[in-house]
């Protein structure tokens, strides 16, 4: 019961914050298209990956000499990269606990969840062409990302606290901090890298989901089947199924008209 009410909460925050922002920015689905990303959430993702760039690259600013050397000076010498290290992971924290109320319903785990990760490699390797009809609006291994992201963000916001106010704790637990503060970037790191690829060449349409907000019905039925039934009130498979024949009739259509074309020309000569 705690559970139900603190989610129904958060969904009524969020519902107000969407209204906000859609006043400020639209968006607009063309024939077509679906909406996957309202304003709102899609303001959010590029906060919080701006302030996660910002964080990373004046963190290993920090890490090592041999990057100190070419990355401080984007931030204006090692002193200034030293002073805005912390605020832009606190801004990092700030933006990233609105895009954990934004998504916290459709991130919780499921049955569906649990069979897409028996079948991870087929997935990493694209061999199934469609995915499984009960994959919802975010599949297991974007679930498993964004929970990373969770469990990343607490441990940066109390080891870097910790470090940031060393002069109030053990000198035992800030060097510990600094071991769990690293491996966590570490994990946030590899995780934005397979962000990155499977949002851009890996799922091509993926991207621009975040940028107009919008995708086609295609990348829907393809990638998130059930959500695409869910939003649309249609049969994934056999929409799938009808755009094949279409296209296979468009191809017929054209190679027709090429023999036909090539024949007059054989003709005319």
């Amino acid at each position: 019961m705690e559970r139900k009410n603190m989610s129904t909460a958060i969904d009524k925050f969020d519902e107000r914050m969407r209204r906000r922002a859609d006043r400020v920015g639209t968006t607009t689905v063309h024939r077509g298209e679906l909406l996957r990303h309202p304003v709102y959430t899609r303001v959010l993702h590029w906060l919080v990956a701006i302030a996660f760039i910002l964080s990373l690259l004046s963190g290993f600013a920090l890490y090592t000499p041999w990057l100190f050397r070419f990355l401080t000076p984007i931030f204006g010498g090692g002193a200034m990269t030293r002073l805005l290290h912390p605020w832009f992971g606190l801004f990092f924290e700030i933006f990233f606990v609105f895009q954990f109320l934004n998504w916290f319903a459709p991130m919780a785990w499921t049955q569906a969840d649990r069979r897409w990760l028996k079948r991870i490699k087929e997935y990493s390797i694209n061999k199934d062409k469609l995915e499984s009809e009960d994959v919802g609006f975010f599949n297991a291994g974007q679930k498993l990302y964004f929970w990373a992201i969770v469990l990343s963000g607490v441990l940066f916001l109390i080891t870097g606290l910790l470090m940031w106010f060393d002069h109030v704790v053990p000198r035992w637990i800030v060097a510990i901090s600094y071991v769990v503060h690293d491996l966590a970037g570490l994990l946030m790191l590899a995780g934005f890298i397979i962000h990155i690829y499977e949002g851009t060449a890996a799922m091509p349409g993926t991207f621009r989901g975040m940028t107009n907000g919008t995708v086609t019905r295609k990348w829907a039925w393809t990638h998130h089947p059930a959500w695409y039934r869910d939003v649309t009130g249609r049969d994934p498979r056999e929409d799938c199924e009808r755009e094949q024949r279409r296209l296979a009739e468009r191809e017929r259509a054209i190679e027709m008209w090429e023999r036909e074309h090539d024949a007059q020309e054989d003709l005319s000569r």
